[in-house]
């Protein structure tokens, strides 16, 4: 399969990163079915489960939806088409060569794994060329982080707290920033499929932005 093409600046294949908490797998579900097997960008995934608990979410994910879905290992390039989730009690990052690292530095609000280092060093490898996803959850995680993206010139979408299992991830990042899009879960895959396809002026008139 391809990898990403990762000279800053360069890149003509966005990265999606998406951070999840309480409700977060039922969110992933409905967010990635609407994704196609052949989706042309990397998907990278913080979704915060227990440290000590059984590596599950992958394969739940990867049998209900039609990427593949795995968990992500350090030194591996990321591949188009292809849904990778953070180990649990580690922090997955992109290191400036654009693979994937996994780290166990200390805890970012209150969470390893965390959105914010993701979001952020996806950020410094791919510049605009980032798309974030802000869904249900507790505290604030991936706020800051969606901030970054923002500023970079890239997309920041956030789940309508409203219905969200948990709003509070939601909520902080709304605060924090001005995210693009504020949309139902359900809304959120066929618009990444148009942001990434490079139909970026045509997303925005659909959602009237």
């Amino acid at each position: 399969m391809p990898v990403l093409n990762r000279a800053v600046g360069q890149s003509r294949s966005p990265i999606v990163v998406i951070a999840a908490s309480s409700g977060g797998l039922e969110a992933l579900f409905q967010l990635c079915r609407l994704l196609p097997a052949n989706f042309p960008a990397a998907v990278l995934v913080v979704l915060h489960t227990s440290p000590i608990g059984p590596k599950l979410a992958a394969g739940i994910l990867d049998s209900k939806i039609a990427m593949p879905v795995s968990y992500a290992h350090s030194g591996e390039e990321p591949q188009l088409g292809h849904v990778y989730l953070a180990p649990p009690d580690h922090h997955l990052v992109l290191s400036a060569d654009g693979r994937m690292s996994l780290n166990k530095e200390p805890k970012v609000h209150h969470s390893r794994p965390a959105a914010n280092p993701l979001f952020e060093s996806a950020v410094a490898v791919y510049g605009s060329h980032v798309i974030g996803v802000v869904l249900t959850g507790g505290d604030s995680d991936g706020a800051d982080g969606l901030r970054s993206i923002t500023g970079a010139g890239g997309v920041g979408i956030v789940q309508c707290p409203s219905e969200a299992y948990d709003p509070s991830m939601p909520i902080a990042t709304m605060k924090e920033d001005h995210p693009q899009y504020i949309l139902p879960v359900e809304e959120i895959g066929p618009l990444l499929s148009k942001l990434v396809s490079g139909s970026r002026r045509e997303a925005l008139e659909v959602h009237g932005r």
